[in-house]
């Protein structure tokens, strides 16, 4: 098979050859000054890197120049995404799953973990507690199995979501990870009216991939790596990527995901709106010892400011798998959305002790999303509740354009400060209120145009009268 990132076929867009000579080449020029600051002033330039390049990048381990890494890492987040820190919570409908998976406790052959499904007034309970919160956005999660989660059952949940207003509590963005599928379903999902459809390769590396998943449906490597590319066939604007660290050489997967972020960008005009960058942790029946594949935090931080640089527009997602410590660490290499009190189990968020028998995985930060928010805004990022673009239709290659272009900021800055307002007057502590309206105030004078600042300020009582949902 020959590299192509514009082929449709798995195999030659995510070309294994490819990737082994990538690595090679970046392990064999990882001391070379003269290449590394050529890609450096490159990168500079906003404009991304390619696979090979931010490869090299990866694998220089000279001090002086990892520190430029980082740094440079910082500037294009902030650059792009500002100082906000947007906020969502995972949503498991279903624990039901025909596959085998070998590092996932759902596998099909798990025969001690309780089943669960959501009923939909099930999800309507679910969706009063994540709002009770103050969640606007979710990422539902299901487990593969045609009988027990068709796709009209996850269009169902989708309704029952965003029928829910309760209180002063709504769901503006409900997004989808749910396993490869048709561009028929991915139809219906777009007309579901789903933010981005989110589906993780787990691994690129073919050979371990079929090993890693020896039964069920999500065997098929193929099949699952040309979903995205069905997706947006399927009229689907904004897909996210995501490899779990850990199942295979953490070079390769670096590599792979950003061979197809570049073959999203070559094929369809339009990258990823996410990448994901979980690693492995312990579940139900899941040791993440068994993968001999696992990271430091110090790689697994250098690989988020890689990935930064070399795909400067992209969304970058850490999740509550993470722990208090790590996601501090990572957040400033470019992080731009993070979980907040998150239950990784089915129907966990109405249940008062966290439950663990319906589990995907260990969550490592069991905060609570005031606790979340708290500790942002005292490291002095905005927490956001936006969900605007999706609902004014900057999605697809209009955000993109907006994005790489900086202008998204005069949009974004002013919605976080309103969604952060709504959140303090809420659903917020004492404490975290008084923070967070010292914040905005501050924030309000970083807002470049005085007449979106007039707004702002105008819009900003009119929610302390009641009002809720302004948007840029």
């Amino acid at each position: 098979m020959k590299y192509d990132m514009k082929s449709m076929k798995a195999e030659e867009f995510i070309n294994d050859g490819e990737i082994r000579e990538t690595v090679a080449y970046a392990r064999e020029h990882k001391n070379d000054k003269e290449l590394i600051d050529s890609i450096l002033e490159k990168a500079e330039l906003r404009k991304g890197l390619s696979h090979r390049e931010a490869s090299v990048l990866l694998a220089c381990d000279d001090e002086e120049t990892v520190r430029r890494i980082y740094d440079l890492a910082e500037q294009i987040k902030k650059d792009f995404y500002g100082n906000r820190i947007v906020l969502f919570a995972p949503l498991y409908l279903s624990n039901y799953c025909v596959n085998g998976c070998l590092y996932c406790p759902y596998h099909l052959k798990n025969k001690h973990i309780p089943r669960k499904k959501l009923t939909q007034e099930e999800v309507k309970a679910e969706v009063i507690a994540l709002q009770d919160m103050g969640h606007k956005r979710l990422a539902i999660e299901a487990g593969e199995d045609p009988v027990n989660n068709p796709i009209e059952y996850i269009l169902d949940c989708i309704k029952t979501i965003y029928s829910i207003k309760h209180k002063n509590g709504a769901i503006r963005r409900v997004n989808v990870n749910i396993a490869a599928t048709t561009v028929e379903n991915y139809r219906k999902l777009r007309d579901a009216g789903i933010g981005t459809y989110i589906l993780f390769q787990e691994t690129y590396n073919k050979k371990n991939y079929e090993i890693l998943h020896p039964t069920g449906p999500k065997h098929d490597y193929d099949y699952h790596t040309e979903a995205m590319d069905r997706a947006m066939e399927g009229g689907i604007d904004d897909v996210g990527l995501g490899v779990l660290f850990g199942l295979d050489n953490y070079e390769y997967e670096f590599a792979g995901l950003l061979m197809h972020a570049e073959h999203l960008e070559a094929v369809h005009g339009v990258g990823p709106h996410t990448i994901s960058v979980p690693r492995v942790k312990h579940a139900d029946d899941i040791d993440p010892n068994d993968f001999d594949n696992s990271l430091s935090d110090e790689m697994f931080c250098k690989i988020a400011a890689c990935i930064r640089i070399a795909v400067p527009y992209t969304g970058m997602i850490i999740s509550t798998r993470e722990t208090q410590e790590v996601r501090e660490k990572i957040i400033r290499l470019g992080v731009s959305q993070i979980s907040g009190g998150s239950r990784t189990s089915v129907g966990g968020y109405t249940e008062k002790e966290r439950p663990h028998d319906t589990e995907q995985f260990d969550v490592s930060d069991n905060r609570t999303l005031d606790e979340v928010v708290n500790w942002l805004m005292r490291n002095d990022y905005i927490p956001s509740f936006c969900t605007a673009c999706y609902r004014e239709g900057r999605t697809g290659d209009r955000f993109m354009s907006l994005c790489k272009s900086g202008q998204i900021q005069n949009c974004c800055h002013p919605n976080a400060l309103m969604t952060l307002k709504e959140f303090l007057l809420d659903y917020a502590s004492e404490d975290t209120r008084e923070i967070g309206e010292k914040m905005i105030e501050k924030e309000i004078d970083n807002i470049g145009k005085d007449k979106v600042k007039d707004i702002v300020r105008e819009r900003l009582v009119k929610i302390e009268q009641g009002d809720r949902d302004f948007r840029f």
